[in-house]
């Protein structure tokens, strides 16, 4: 028994590790005699400062791909094909395939030049790199020995400005610790000449660029130890023109422009507000972009196109009883701004499907945009859904399915909306409002429930510092629970358990009133996102004041209706690793909390926390983890009770192209969810620190992805490695005693799970 459990483990590695042997030997025959397959490109650097991985990029010619860093799979397609081109498997192959990539003495010796000016970028002047190959039958491994020695320090920055009116416009942005030794790279002398010609781009000087400044350096001070001057030139306009002062622009005037022949669809009053070029003022490179900015956020907008013309001005002078005209020395700049409008309306028809742990079901929705309400690029959105599933398993219960109706309304305003804000204020927020109303309907065969529900947020950004930010000023839910089957009351909410207890308190009419604050930032390659959310405390003190009645239980009520109170942290955090343009790994952590207080012992069901599924740890189907190892009624999936008060997970997610439109992934997950209390009926569902790290929920599997750029369709298989909610050792520990009808668990998605 003990051998074929085994067999099973290493079969599939044996396959993997024969395949990759023949792949290997298979490759020789497209290798020309003289030649070599360049197997392997490695970079060594002698300081540890050095990143060898950044410097990748410069290296001109690199080995055939490989899947998950390992398999040459691309290159073993390819050489599966025979020499023979007219025979249509045989181009199908290479075109599926890869071409090996046959090592080029040029190539390399290009792509030592380029790492040595790179490193000599980066303030390495006296940087070598050497070559060193190594072969072995047709392979040859190359490697780049990077020795950058040591860095250039700048002892002193000095600024020389030909411009006068320049100088005195930057006096007081200039470095004034020019002592303060620096590091004499490319990037930091650039970013200098960056940030300088921003500012005089937002100073009125429109026609400045940054090649109007250069730099000399002075090495006579030490070895290492440079001087560097920043020259900053005057105005030419072209070869024959003599150096004059840079010409600094105002704006004159500022004109719409209809994009089209319907004219414009928005309120004069709209445009000027989202125009943050003004007249009499200095052109501002800034203010111009900001202006972009506003007018791609409003939906009635389809594009915007801003041009500044030269405008010639006179100054007036009186001789006698005439008037004489002579230009003016202040420049000026004539601002047309062209709007193009985007169709106000559309209807869109979608159907759905739908998989609820196993139960399969459909859905429709039909939706109403329109973009400009009030002409205002206000955005009403309206949905209509219906869904109805099919419910297997449920003993006891006359319905075997499930319906649901809702409608959605949300109005959203492209601008801050809120007393006692200033116009400016306003003018340069880049906030947009939203308020929302909407009715749901949902029939289980154990209960109806009916959710009422309205807020009003608002939501902004931070595009240079890569952040948004979600403010839910008010937040309201009503939960109106108008019937609930014989069988369920008698399961759950009649008896006198604990847990009984604890689920009547979430098949009650209950109120939520909160407000919550969310964070979210978002990089190449990093992604944090954190939430706070409150509930109740509002009503709690107006109950002080009003004195609100207390229902039976000893909850303080809102026209006879209990309200929730409770407190919610969320945090979430992304971190993608990349090893090359095809390979990657993704690191994952997820951490959330919600206690119940005040005028709630129990969250209410909708912020509970639940484990499993596509998003989670993929052994296991949504909500059949947890919580701790709580493995619910006798055995069998709990959907009311696996649900928590604290979730954690841990994900780790290797991510290789494949070939055309196909990415593949092999993952392991961990986590779970925990109650704060100890209820009866949830067994080891309690989250404790002496005990929760034996509860962690591990799992493993492999994944399909067809990536189309703008949506990915995902297809994951995950296997239990090890179950907290086991009977055995076997089940306990499933990594080593794998069962596929009971370990493996198969999603279907939309997106990456993280």
């Amino acid at each position: 028994m003990l051998s074929l459990k085994l067999y099973r483990l290493i079969a599939p590695v044996f396959v993997v590790m024969t395949i990759f042997i023949v792949v290997a030997c298979s490759s020789d025959k497209f290798v020309p005699d003289g030649q070599y397959l360049l197997d392997k490109v490695e970079l060594h650097s002698d300081k540890k400062d050095v990143n060898s991985s950044l410097l990748m990029q410069y290296v001109r010619q690199k080995g055939n791909s490989r899947w998950f860093s390992l398999f040459k799979i691309p290159l073993g397609t390819y050489t599966m094909a025979g020499k023979d081109t007219t025979r249509w498997i045989n181009r199908t192959l290479r075109k599926m395939g890869e071409e090996p990539v046959l090592y080029d003495s040029v190539q390399a010796r290009l792509s030592s030049e380029d790492l040595t000016v790179a490193l000599q970028n980066m303030g390495y002047m006296n940087a070598t790199v050497d070559l060193e190959k190594k072969v072995r039958g047709k392979k040859l491994v190359l490697n780049y020995f990077l020795h950058p020695g040591e860095p250039y320090i700048i002892d002193r920055f000095n600024y020389e400005i030909e411009d006068s009116v320049i100088r005195r416009v930057l006096e007081s942005q200039l470095n004034s610790d020019t002592k303060r030794p620096r590091q004499f790279t490319v990037t930091s002398l650039d970013n200098e000449r960056k940030r300088l010609t921003h500012i005089l781009n937002d100073s009125g000087y429109y026609r400045f660029h940054k090649d109007f400044i250069y730099y000399t350096a002075d090495s006579t001070q030490g070895r290492q130890h440079v001087n560097v001057t920043l020259h900053l030139m005057k105005y030419v306009e072209n070869s024959n023109s003599t150096p004059t002062l840079h010409p600094r622009y105002v704006i004159n005037s500022v004109n719409f422009i209809p994009g089209d022949s319907t004219g414009f669809h928005l309120r004069k009053g709209i445009l000027e507000d989202n125009t943050l070029i003004e007249k009499g003022k200095y052109f501002s490179a800034t203010d111009l972009q900001k202006t972009y900015n506003n007018f791609s956020r409003l939906g009635a907008v389809r594009y915007t196109n801003i041009n500044f013309r030269e405008a010639p001005r006179y100054d007036s002078l009186k001789i006698g009883k005439a008037f004489t005209y002579t230009t003016s020395s202040t420049h000026y700049l004539d601002a047309d701004i062209q709007v193009s409008n985007n169709k106000p309306n559309t209807i869109s028809f979608q159907p759905e499907g739908t998989n609820t742990a196993g139960d399969l079901g459909a859905a429709v929705v039909l939706s109403y945009q329109n973009r400009n309400l009030f002409r205002g690029s206000e955005h009403l959105s309206l949905e209509f859904r219906a869904a109805f599933e099919a419910i297997k398993g449920l003993e006891g219960y006359k319905n075997s399915d499930y319906e649901e109706y809702s409608v959605q309304a949300h109005l959203r305003f492209p601008r801050f909306l809120a007393p006692f804000l200033s116009k400016e204020f306003k003018r340069r927020s880049s906030a947009t409002s939203e308020v929302s109303v909407g009715w749901n309907l949902q029939n289980r065969p154990e209960f109806h429930r009916r959710v009422f529900s309205s807020a009003w947020k608002y939501h902004w950004s931070n595009p240079a510092h890569h952040l948004t930010y979600d403010f839910d000023l008010l937040n309201l839910s009503y939960v109106y629970m108008p019937w609930i089957s014989e069988t369920f009351k008698h399961d759950y909410l009649d008896n006198v358990t604990t847990r009984n207890a604890i689920l009547r308190y979430n098949y009650q009419d209950l109120f939520i009133l909160r407000t919550g604050f969310g964070l979210n930032y978002s990089s190449t390659n990093y992604a944090l996102r954190a939430k706070v959310e409150l509930a109740g405390n509002m009503l709690n003190a107006l109950s002080g004041i009003f004195r609100f009645k207390e229902n039976s239980e000893g909850k303080r009520t809102l026209f006879n209706i209990a309200y929730a109170q409770y407190a919610k942290f969320d945090f979430d955090y992304t971190k993608v690793i990349r090893f090359d343009e095809r390979n990657a790994l993704a690191l994952h952590g997820g951490l959330g909390i919600a206690i119940p207080y005040g005028n709630s012992t129990v969250l209410p069901f909708e912020k509970r926390y639940f484990s499993g599924g596509a998003n989670s740890v993929r052994g296991w189907s949504v909500r059949e983890l947890g919580p701790g190892k709580f493995r619910g009624v006798d055995g069998r999936i709990d959907f009311i009770n696996q649900t928590g008060d604290m979730k954690l997970d841990l994900n780790a997610e290797y991510r290789t192209h494949l070939f055309w439109k196909l990415d593949a992934a092999a993952f392991v997950d961990a986590g779970n969810i925990w109650t704060l209390r100890d209820y009866a009926d949830q067994p080891g569902g309690q989250f404790l620190f002496k005990d929760f790290y034996k509860q962690i929920a591990v799992a493993y599997g492999l994944g399909l992805r067809l990536n189309f750029d703008y949506f990915i369709i995902r297809f994951d298989g995950g296997m239990k490695a090890i179950n907290p909610a086991y009977t055995s050792v076997e089940d306990h520990y499933a990594l080593w005693h794998p069962n596929l009808k009971r370990d493996f668990t198969f999603h279907f998605a939309v997106g990456l799970p993280f």
